[in-house]
């Protein structure tokens, strides 16, 4: 291991960006395309990351002035990208009032999130602000916040008592409506407080949405000792992605003020809803799919899934027959065209992006990812036995044990709960039941279907179950 540790070789940038949830997706992402923008265009545009809980990112970060690594994992080649647009780390747990004096400061326009679905301590089901939620709970109760819904409306109740702008709140997860999502649990949570202080956040601030798109998966140590011998010197934080990208983004932030993202090839529209639903239901369902029968199936990766025969067929027809007739593709995107490049980035073999990566956190992504192609198909009155058995397969790894016994690790904000439905004696019943994820009126038409897919599953195995659907 080299004894120098990666440092800033570019000048420090005024902050104008806080983003909370500095994850290995939005280092890998929308810092890369602002740091693009800055320098296509300038702007005080720097990011100060905010990390929730963990204090892992800020130590890592720090020693090296906030910069890292991207590794862009091609098929044919990797190369290496030196990231400066971070200036610095925050650990919210440890200061929540540093992290909120930040959010308030004037240059601050922006306020970013990756915080993942369960990060909006909201109901799935619903979209709605789950005010029996334990860090809602909290937050209601004292002026320093732990969630993320919880800093942006004591952030702005600052600016709002100082007199400032209010900021625009940028989300960049993975959530259908995500920009009407968070305004929706910020308004909840600021009624709840002050009622003038929704008003006032109502009136000022935006919540443009947006759509992601670039696999990155999870860094590990080996991949920390390869970037060293590439660059050498020691990054504690690199990241790894795949060459493509995308960032759709509704083009509606407080006085036009924004990075030039447009120079930089992200698409700047008025309404980003069907690219949203293209990229939910046709990367992200299926990817999901995958994750659960993929596992049960004995794959650790995705690529793993599309290198047997059986995944690649069942994925290819989710998308010709259960997911394309279900939407409407965006103006000039060809959906056959753009499943054809998401096969062929499932199938890179540099990514490793894991199964079990993907299947965390289940509870908060059915919804948005699986269950609205279900529903719209159920209206429309076609069968969509692949994303059933989709469904199934989650109901089958969230109980714990796979189809042999052997113990699953599930991560999930609902685990004990999901586990207790999943072991009882009508699982499927048990899981259906939950509210959170499934809306009384679609668990009642999924019930039957259901219970067929799940008792194929147990009965033949995954890789025979998704073979009597070609």
């Amino acid at each position: 291991m080299p004894a120098d540790r990666l440092t800033r070789s570019a000048p420090a940038v005024p902050v104008g960006i806080v983003h909370l949830g500095l994850g290995a997706f939005f280092r890998a992402h929308g810092a890369v395309y602002i740091e693009e923008a800055m320098s296509a265009s300038g702007g005080d545009w720097g990011i100060l990351g905010v990390s929730l809980q963990s204090t892992t990112m800020r130590d890592q970060l720090t020693p090296q002035g906030g910069t890292y690594t991207a590794l862009e994992l091609g098929p044919d080649g990797e190369t290496l990208r030196h990231v400066q647009s971070v200036q610095g780390v925050l650990v919210a747990r440890e200061d929540p009032g540093a992290v909120l004096e930040a959010m308030a400061d004037p240059g601050v326009k922006i306020v970013s999130l990756t915080v993942t679905e369960k990060g909006y301590c909201h109901e799935p089901s619903t979209g709605r602000l789950n005010l029996r939620h334990p860090d809602i709970l909290h937050d209601l109760a004292t002026a320093l916040p732990v969630s993320a819904p919880g800093f942006l409306v004591r952030a702005l109740a600052l600016r709002h008592a100082r007199g400032l702008a209010a900021f625009t709140v940028l989300t960049c997860d993975n959530l259908p409506n995500n920009g009407q999502v968070v305004r929706g649990v910020v308004l909840d949570l600021a009624r709840a407080i002050d009622p003038a202080l929704a008003d006032w956040i109502q009136a000022e601030c935006r919540f443009p949405s947006t759509m992601v798109d670039r696999i990155v998966p999870a860094t590990k140590p080996e991949d920390i000792a390869r970037v060293a011998a590439l660059i050498g010197a020691q990054d504690a934080a690199p990241v790894l992605h795949e060459p493509f990208r995308q960032w759709v983004v509704e083009d509606d932030f407080i006085g036009g003020l924004r990075p030039d993202l447009g120079a930089v090839g992200v698409q700047m529209v008025a309404d980003v809803t069907e690219y949203e639903h293209m990229k939910l239901r046709m990367l992200n369902g299926t990817h999901s799919s995958l994750a659960y029968l993929g596992y049960l199936s004995g794959h650790e990766t995705i690529a793993d899934c599309m290198a047997d025969p059986v995944l690649d067929r069942f994925v290819q027809s989710l998308w010709s027959r259960e997911i394309i007739p279900a939407l409407t593709p965006p103006e000039g995107v060809s959906l056959a065209d753009y499943a054809g490049a998401l096969h062929a980035r499932y199938a890179n073999p540099s990514i490793r992006h894991r199964t079990w990566q993907i299947a965390m956190d289940g509870s908060q992504k059915l919804p948005q990812r699986i269950l609205g192609t279900l529903e719209t198909n159920l209206e429309a009155g076609r069968p969509c036995p692949g994303l059933m058995l989709a469904v199934a397969a989650w109901m089958i790894y969230v109980r714990g044990t796979d189809l042999t016994g052997a113990p699953i690790e599930v991560k999930d904000p609902l685990a004990p709960r999901l586990r207790e439905a999943a072991t009882s004696a009508d699982p499927v019943g048990a899981l259906l039941g939950l509210r959170a994820v499934f809306p009384e009126a679609l668990a009642n038409r999924l019930e039957q279907p259901l219970r067929n897919a799940y008792a194929t599953l147990v009965n033949q195995g995954a890789k025979a179950a998704m073979e009597t659907l070609a």
